[in-house]
């Protein structure tokens, strides 16, 4: 539309109008520790999906490290959102979709090329779909109850969480770098392991929460000092603390399960 010029012989200012781009608000500046979770995530992501790479190569402890390395950037992406005030809804779905790939995808296709493709290739599949897709399913639950309060009183997991069961997955490949026994030739009691623990994800089990614990000032002390040894062993034996973590764990799940089924009774 052609605009009258004022009398006077001036013409008007052109109202301000917005760019294809989103106007001003390209202009606008983020801060860049804002930006640092996300950043911890798509590492995670890049270490899952490398671990992937390796497991096709047959680098079977590259993987497994890799997918260790991911579930601490994971634990770490949270922490550092919340101290920064940096939480957002991109940051929240794309932590998932890096959970999905790191804690789903990624141990199952490393253990199926560590002990399945050879012995078990075509049922081996079918139970490491299932571990996929219960991690899948637990992360969409997950997803759908993450902004509902938690119920009054309840300091624990509902199920194993998808990085806890990453790792109780991967158990098998952990025994063997650990110079534990080689469980490739049992090749169907380690498919069957690999979808008991994707049931465990979706289960309603009461799991421990670190939110859940609590520790007596008078013996805070003893905490450090057993971090700081469990540190030099992780350092010295990695894969051996790792199997000691898992067993310690199922020990737990057990415990839970046990309790879960008496207060049930």
């Amino acid at each position: 539309m052609t605009q009258t010029p004022k009398p006077g012989g001036h013409e008007p200012e052109p109202e301000p109008t917005s760019s294809v781009l989103g106007g001003d608000d390209n202009l606008r500046l983020t801060p860049l520790l804002t930006l640092l979770p996300n950043l911890i995530t798509l590492l995670g992501l890049c270490a899952g999906l490398t671990a992937i790479r390796f497991a096709l190569d047959a680098h079977y402890e590259i993987a497994a490290a890799l997918i260790v390395l991911a579930a601490v950037l994971d634990g770490m992406d949270g922490l550092v959102a919340r101290k920064l005030n940096a939480a957002s809804s991109f940051g929240a779905e794309l932590d998932t979709l890096s959970d999905f790939v790191c804690f789903g995808v990624a141990p199952g296709v490393v253990i199926f090329q560590f002990a399945l493709r050879e012995e078990l290739p075509a049922l081996g599949w079918l139970f490491v779909l299932v571990f996929i897709l219960c991690a899948c399913l637990r992360l969409a639950r997950f997803n759908v109850s993450r902004d509902a309060p938690p119920p009054p009183g309840r300091a624990h997991f509902v199920g194993v969480p998808a990085p806890a069961g990453a790792m109780l997955g991967l158990l098998p490949l952990f025994l063997f770098l650990a110079g534990g026994p080689d469980l490739r030739p049992f090749a169907l009691p380690v498919a069957l392991y690999i979808a008991i623990v994707g049931l465990l994800m979706v289960s309603r089990l009461p799991t421990i929460s670190p939110k859940g614990l609590r520790v007596p000032r008078s013996r805070a002390i003893w905490l450090f000092l057993g971090v700081a040894v469990f540190a030099g062993l992780a350092v010295a034996r990695p894969w051996a603390v790792l199997v000691l973590a898992d067993f310690a764990y199922l020990m737990l799940l057990a415990r839970g399960f046990w309790r879960h089924r008496r207060r049930l009774g």
